[in-house]
């Protein structure tokens, strides 16, 4: 298990990323938890014992992600004139229905669902256990985010994270006559890619239409009707979207109803990819754990 000695590191990695995630969230609405740096530093110190790190790593993500709900639901409530006397015990409250409620809905998965988290079940794959699955097994066991593996080259990757704001700043100081440099907002073009995996790729261009058709035409050759309904409009899009879930759940999975057979829903993930699990070659393992 975690070393009871770890926990202040990651009550440390905690304090020092809610304060920029709680900026781009607020300035972008798009959630942001860093646990790439986490991930790499708890990899080398609990490097073979892929247990306790994957404990601190879900301790360290469940913090960060945990604050930004909070501080985001509390907002919602200040604008809704709700005094905190009374949203702090609904807090408390929600945490512990909701906490039963996700444990019960587990624990039912697992005892009715055949085959759940294998590939013997296409529908009920488990995407995000993959990707932490992956994790695991890259920072912590095998280790092999280290600066003589293969990957090496990957870790330059912080290095040009940390100048691109810097440069797109920097453009804008520097001709302050060009508004279009104020529009590059890199942390949020490499945010959106932090669903990738386990989200397959074919899902971005239907993201990419909705997002162009609401933030560029509406806003452009409509502006006072975007101004008046984008909010609207983007909390009634989520809302179909977890409605939409829910029906389709009960009404069609629980009873093996599977959406027809069509080309566009080839490859292992119903993408129209074939080669969704192979790796840089086109090799797909055949001996997968998932």
């Amino acid at each position: 298990m975690m070393p009871a000695s770890l926990i202040p590191l990651s009550l440390l990695f905690t304090i020092i990323f809610s304060i920029p995630n709680g900026i781009i969230t607020a300035t972008t609405s798009m959630g942001l938890v860093m646990g790439t740096p986490s991930d790499l530093i708890s990899g080398h110190l609990l490097l073979g014992n892929p247990v306790a790190f994957l404990a601190f790593r879900t301790f360290t993500f469940t913090c960060q992600d945990q604050i930004i709900i909070y501080l985001t639901n509390a907002k919602i409530a200040h604008y809704m004139k709700i005094p905190p006397r009374i949203v702090f015990p609904i807090f408390i409250l929600s945490s512990v229905i909701t906490s039963t409620v996700q444990y019960a809905t587990a624990i039912y998965l697992l005892q009715h669902v055949p085959n759940i988290c294998t590939p013997e079940n296409s529908i009920w794959r488990c995407l995000g256990l993959q990707n932490t699955f992956s994790t695991t097994i890259i920072f912590s066991l095998t280790g092999s985010f280290n600066m003589s593996s293969q990957y090496s080259s990957v870790l330059w990757g912080f290095l040009v994270g940390a100048i691109l704001p810097i440069l797109s700043w920097s453009l804008c100081k520097m001709y302050p006559n060009i508004k279009w440099f104020a529009f590059i907002h890199f942390p949020m073009f490499l945010m959106a890619t932090n669903a990738i995996p386990p989200a397959p790729a074919a899902e971005y261009p239907s993201w990419f239409l909705v997002g162009f058709i609401s933030n560029f035409v509406l806003y452009r050759y409509a502006h006072s009707w975007w101004e008046k309904y984008a909010y609207i409009f983007s909390i009634a899009m989520s809302c179909g979207v977890a409605l939409c879930g829910f029906i389709i759940f009960f009404t069609l999975q629980l009873n093996d109803v599977s959406f027809p057979e069509w080309w566009g829903l080839g490859g292992p993930n119903g993408d129209g990819c074939p080669l969704d699990l192979a790796n840089y070659s086109g090799f797909i393992a055949t001996n997968r754990y998932f």
